[in-house]
């Protein structure tokens, strides 16, 4: 599939280079650099075609990864190939730079022969390798080290290797969230949607399996397949379970399971991993309204009032506050009030930026400001971008709520109860845009 792997520095050397098809030849190592990293015009393509050859790159700060191949690939495998082996190198030496690679090189084409196999990727997972491939590139001889390695490039669980053992067993799981809203002058929501992510760390001895519930039940849109509602189910705290629209899973989690009983069970890798990527439309909490008020005072003034209102529980924090307040390109003074917080004219971002530590729920704040024009021959009316705020809550905008998290270990002496779990809850701003 890959003809040739080869690893350029910023000035087109190569400091790593493995050809793989015969196929390949020395004049491909010039053509990329020639036309890709030397290219007098910036290469915004990472695919590029020369002479029938094809060429798929990533780039890391100042160091250019390139596969080079003659057939016709999945270009997707290809560069999650790419990827992959970015995670490996950086797993095994840290930041991905041209000293690191010139005092590893030995250690880099030890990886790439078990990871490329005639140009077949092969066994990528990072705990699987380093069972068998040590700091300094020393293969394990040992038969338990043997064993390990057979599970593991078998596929058993290439993710977790045996053995692992800690003092103290805990489980730290993140919800962070991403709401994107566009609301209109009147308050009427264009478009809203929360992108959600659960993060895990995990310090647990053996071989364990947990399992993760949200919600109650889980409904699940799939497209094609009509959706299922269930409008009447009803989670402890008495709110409706949330709507997923779409979601991706890491690879430890069992897919049939969660297909037929709605629940998330999985063996969790070592460390920190990312369990899943959700998406939701439906039913979401708006942290925030935004009420602008711009009013136009002959041709050489401008009046804008500005209310936020938070709209969650009093006893939670809102943090890092920020609203920006668009002003036109002919600005020429800005006389601010602000009730709380602090707020300034930027000039060279054309805004009044406006600044609060922290906000409690249930809580509304305003600022005011005089905006002195220049006179202009413009005829064009200020076309009046979107007010944007950025803010962070310790709360999951979806309403995504963590059930239960537990823990079985059968070989070893601990049970679910002897687990630490710390659950938090991040929601943070994506795009939040009011119209004004």
């Amino acid at each position: 599939m890959i003809g040739g792997l080869f690893i350029y520095n910023h000035k087109g050397e190569v400091l790593i280079s493995r050809v793989y098809r015969d196929d390949i030849g020395r004049n491909a190592v010039d053509a990329f650099r020639v036309n890709v990293i030397h290219a007098r015009q910036q290469v915004r393509s990472p695919v590029t075609n020369i002479a029938r050859t094809s060429f798929f790159h990533v780039k890391r700060s100042n160091i250019w990864l390139a596969v080079v191949t003659k057939q016709n690939v999945n270009a997707a495998m290809v560069f999650e190939f790419l990827y992959k082996m970015c995670d490996v190198m950086a797993a095994y030496f840290g930041k991905i730079s041209e000293e690191n690679i010139k005092n590893n090189f030995v250690l880099i084409y030890e990886l790439l022969d078990e990871i490329l196999d005639f140009g077949y990727p092969q066994n990528s997972e990072t705990g699987a390798l380093k069972t068998f491939i040590t700091q300094q590139g020393i293969k394990g001889q040992t038969k338990e080290e043997q064993s390990q390695i057979t599970s593991q490039v078998t596929g058993q669980i290439g993710w977790r290797r045996e053995g692992i053992k800690y003092r103290r067993n805990e489980l730290f799981l993140d919800v962070l969230e991403s709401v994107n809203l566009l609301m209109s002058p009147q308050g009427q929501v264009l478009s809203a949607h929360v992108s959600g992510r659960v993060v895990m760390k995990s310090y647990l001895s053996g071989m364990p399996e947990c399992k993760f519930g949200m919600n109650d039940k889980i409904v699940i849109d799939k497209a094609g397949k009509g959706g299922v509602t269930d409008d009447a189910s009803k989670s402890a705290s008495g709110k409706q379970s949330i709507a997923i629209d779409d979601c991706t899973f890491n690879q430890c989690v069992r897919l049939s399971k969660f297909d037929s009983e709605r629940s998330i069970s999985f063996i969790p890798p070592d460390g920190e991993y990312e369990l899943m990527r959700y998406r939701t439309t439906k039913d979401i909490i708006l942290p925030f309204r935004v009420i602008p008020l711009v009013r136009e005072v002959g041709r050489t003034k401008l009046e804008v009032k500005v209310v936020i209102k938070s709209n969650f529980k009093p006893s939670l924090l809102a943090q890092k506050i920020e609203v920006r307040i668009p002003t036109p390109l002919n600005t020429s003074g800005v006389q601010v009030i602000c009730m709380k917080g602090k707020a300034k004219y930027k000039a060279s971002e054309n805004a009044i930026v406006w600044k609060i530590k922290r906000m409690a729920g249930m809580k509304e704040s305003q600022i005011s400001a005089e905006i002195e024009l220049l006179p202009t021959n413009d005829k064009k009316k200020w076309a009046r971008p979107p007010i944007s705020m950025n803010f962070e809550v310790p709360f999951a905008p979806s309403g995504l709520k963590v059930r239960y998290l537990k823990v079985f270990e059968s070989k070893l002496n601990y049970s679910d109860h002897d687990v630490i779990k710390w659950v938090r809850y991040i929601g943070r701003s994506g795009i939040y845009e009011t119209r004004c």
